[in-house]
């Protein structure tokens, strides 16, 4: 059991990020604009992406298409793209863990960072729908492989 405890650590000394923006379940409007600001890493290497999306039962898709502006500093690189972020499945049984409310983690991409780079992230919704409901937080995680 202890050797099961000590694993889980070494696999969250890896994460170096993790911050949610929270929403409203009332509803996210298209252009509420939500901000993230990974601070300088202290290591040059490859980063893991992730996406983290809280909802509940009244959140009305299987997915929600997300568009994401990233600039990474100092070099000036600028991304930029649209994730569609699968939340349940064809059958409709939610894909994230949980009961009434889901977590759900999707990968987004690999970015290579310099030491010293910090990046900013900003997200939007691109549904047809002008305000999405039943959406609680919306986060980004960063991981070194």
């Amino acid at each position: 059991m202890l050797a099961a405890a000590a694993m889980c650590m070494s696999c969250d000394r890896h994460k170096i990020y993790s911050h949610y923006e929270h929403v409203t379940l009332e509803g996210w409007e298209k252009n509420d604009t939500l901000f993230y600001e990974v601070p300088p890493v202290k290591k040059a290497g490859t980063y893991e992406e992730i996406i983290g999306i809280r909802t509940d039962i009244s959140f009305p898709f299987q997915s929600i298409a997300l568009n994401i502006a990233q600039d990474v500093m100092p070099q000036g690189t600028h991304y930029q793209t649209t994730k569609n972020c699968v939340l349940y499945d064809a059958s409709g049984k939610e894909r994230g863990s949980g009961i009434s409310h889901f977590q759900n983690e999707i990968y987004l991409t690999d970015i290579q960072l310099n030491k010293g780079d910090s990046v900013s992230i900003c997200i939007t919704h691109n549904m047809r729908r002008e305000i999405m409901t039943g959406i609680s937080d919306i986060g980004i995680i960063l991981k070194r492989k």
